[in-house]
């Protein structure tokens, strides 16, 4: 196995760029890579010659008492993880190479969206998030970022910021992947211990039956999936919502695809999850 030339500066990272030829997409992620991360890695091959991947923790986008200090590092096992998946470069820096001492970096700012939903619960959380994805964006110079739609809010923030500034890079939304009874993938999982992990199908069994109740309208989808998080032990509902996939703004009776979100803690554990739905139409969900 060909672990990846792994980059940990930017001058390190600038020669290995120099060097790429063709198109070339970046992933970037907080490591502890699992099954979702590998599908974005795959879809970047197909739509790219060359793949890099970042590792980096961002301390921007964790607020006081959040889990940054236990958030899951694995940079071994993440790099065989890469180089089974023929990844080229690995781009893992400590903070002050991202956020060096003394140089000015753009902080991003998120807007009305940003203080929404994840936003209201994670103050300045997405404010991070677009700071580091607009610097990682112009340390690695991709051609095109892949982003995956579990954090649906997310991936609309990152389009709108990219949308809004001189920058030649196509943003890519990759389907979430799911285990087999449905929970949707993520580094935080690692958290849950077999209790906790059985409790939180609550939140994609939620999803499912608010897409079911489609045909009958918003009010339906949210109810059917407030019905099952009401009686699902060991779940803290933050929030259920149905928005508008295109305006992000409240679902109505003019919508017609619409994205329902969910987010709850598991025990100590915070999840999030969506799908989207054709309003009207018997179920239609995705992702």
């Amino acid at each position: 196995m060909i672990i990846p030339f792994v980059a940990q500066t930017q001058e390190q990272l600038a020669d290995a760029r120099d060097g790429m030829a063709g198109r070339v997409a970046v992933v970037m992620t907080m490591g502890a890579l699992h099954a979702g991360h590998v599908r974005l890695i795959r879809t970047a091959h197909e739509l790219a010659d060359t793949v890099l991947v970042t590792i980096f923790v961002n301390p921007l986008q964790f607020g006081a008492g959040e889990d940054l200090d236990r958030y899951p590092r694995s940079l071994e096992t993440d790099l065989e993880t890469c180089a089974v998946e023929l990844v080229d470069v690995v781009f893992a820096p400590e903070v002050e190479v991202v956020y060096p001492p003394g140089e000015q970096v753009a902080h991003q700012h998120s807007g009305a969206l940003g203080d929404q939903l994840e936003g209201a619960s994670r103050p300045g959380h997405f404010d991070g998030v677009l700071t580091v994805v607009a610097r990682l964006l112009e340390l690695t110079r991709a051609d095109v970022a892949l982003f995956g739609e579990k954090d649906a809010q997310q991936l609309e923030l990152i389009r709108r910021m990219v949308a809004d500034q001189p920058c030649l890079v196509e943003i890519v939304g990759v389907p979430t992947v799911r285990e087999p009874d449905g929970l949707a993938l993520s580094s935080r999982n690692r958290y849950l211990d077999a209790t906790e992990r059985a409790d939180a199908l609550a939140l994609s069994k939620a999803l499912a039956c608010g897409a079911a109740a489609a045909k009958d309208g918003v009010a339906a989808v949210r109810a059917a999936a407030q019905t099952v998080l009401a009686g699902a032990p060991g779940v803290a509902v933050d929030y259920v919502t149905v928005v508008d996939d295109e305006s992000w703004g409240p679902a109505d009776e003019n919508t017609r695809r619409a994205r329902i979100l969910v987010a709850a803690r598991v025990g100590p554990t915070r999840l999030i999850d969506n799908v989207v739905l054709d309003l009207g139409t018997s179920g239609t969900a995705a992702g």
